[in-house]
């Protein structure tokens, strides 16, 4: 007599029977795979969002920025090439690049000089401000018109030694002996101090009010973050090729240094705590299903004596051990993945849930679930009928 084959839909259905028949067996076991999940992403997703508000508030502290300037006190004086950002910008890994050049003139609140504050007049190209990340506090920075007319933008310091507190009313200023107007104050830049004790003006006014000659005095320069060592190497010869060894450039910030320990920690972090929760899940998973196999040994006996091969009792343990598996991990994937949101959201960090971790929630469990599955499923196919249905 032929054993009869079963279908794949059979498989399935047949190993859903006892998670169908021991309802709350089976949600008790598969909160305990869920919970073990959840951990798991948590344990991924809470540090990687915390990296990740760590890497923004590093990233803030200017860790690809670079600064390129002349040597002071050279005889003769050297200066930057006058499209010292514009070359700069040719360099591949440079994102951005823009200068400012100190005009060596005196400003003061009105005619008289003996009033003017130590304050520098620098010359700004427009993309100055996005560079450095900085902000208008009141006014408005350059743009293509009042670049080219007598107007002038305040760095905080500078405003408050000048005392301007607003732009109400187009304050003015005397600047080299004209008369240019206020049209912005800005705020703080932590990363260029230089600039709040600056007030700023146009690049092309600066060359025709107050006789600029168009050469940089710095070139702030923001690269790829892994090559902010490679570029600066190269950014001595690029801004002035004819003296490279005239041209001094800041090393990349400690902060640098900071982010990639941190990059390499956070991932170590990850591959451990991610590691020990698929075992505590697995072991969960190991656990219900050899229980399973203990109490269910009548149920095992009597199909074998009705004909069930031992290759369908160990499918039907394999089914039902991928089946909870599965069904503990994707309830554990969005529970984790719920608790990470809520936990970021509430200390402000911005949210991450990384894919790995969705992905080894599902595709873990199912994997813990085939593993932790395969000794119930051999222990309960070498049941013989005889055994299985002996009282125990």
């Amino acid at each position: 007599m032929r054993t009869a084959r079963l279908s794949p839909l059979d498989v399935v259905s047949l190993g859903l029977i006892g998670l169908r028949v021991r309802r709350m067996r089976a949600v008790l076991s598969a909160l305990g795979i869920a919970i073990g999940i959840a951990t798991m992403v948590v344990v991924m997703g809470i540090p990687a969002s915390s990296q990740r508000a760590l890497m923004r508030d590093l990233a803030g502290l200017g860790t690809n920025l670079l600064q390129a300037s002349a040597l002071p006190d050279q005889q003769p004086p050297v200066a930057l090439d006058e499209h010292a950002a514009a070359m700069a910008t040719r360099i591949a890994p440079v994102t951005a690049a823009a200068a400012v050049a100190n005009t060596h003139s005196i400003i003061a609140r009105n005619e008289r000089a003996d009033n003017a504050a130590a304050t520098t007049v620098l010359a700004a190209q427009p993309g100055i401000l996005a560079l450095l990340d900085g902000t208008v506090h009141a006014g408005r920075w350059f743009d293509p018109v009042t670049a080219n007319f007598p107007t002038v933008v305040l760095g905080s310091e500078a405003a408050g030694r000048l005392g301007i507190q607003d732009t109400a009313g187009g304050p003015q200023l005397f600047i080299g002996g004209r008369w240019f107007t206020v049209t912005g104050i800005l705020d703080p830049i932590p990363l260029a101090p230089e600039i709040d004790r600056s007030a700023l003006v146009g690049w092309p006014a600066a060359r025709r009010e107050l006789g600029f000659d168009g050469r940089p005095t710095v070139v702030y320069v923001r690269s790829a973050e892994p090559a902010v060592e490679a570029v600066r190497d190269v950014l001595p010869a690029t801004v002035l090729p004819g003296a490279p060894g005239m041209v001094r450039v800041t090393r990349p910030s400690d902060a640098l240094a900071a982010k990639r320990t941190t990059e390499t920690t956070f991932s170590a972090l990850f591959l451990g705590l991610a590691a020990v929760a698929l075992l505590v899940g697995g072991i969960g998973v190991a656990n219900t299903m050899v229980i399973s196999v203990l109490e269910r040994r009548r149920e095992i006996g009597l199909r074998r004596a009705l004909g069930a091969h031992r290759g369908q009792i160990r499918t039907q343990f394999l089914v039902e051990s991928v089946a909870l598996s599965v069904l503990g991990g994707v309830a554990g994937s969005v529970l984790g993945a719920a608790a990470t949101v809520g936990y970021a959201v509430h200390q402000h960090w911005p949210p991450v849930i990384p894919m790995s971790a969705l992905g080894a929630g599902t595709g873990g469990a199912l994997l813990i679930g085939v593993i932790a599955g395969v000794y119930p499923s051999v222990r309960a196919a070498r049941l013989t009928p005889t055994e299985a249905l002996a009282t125990t």
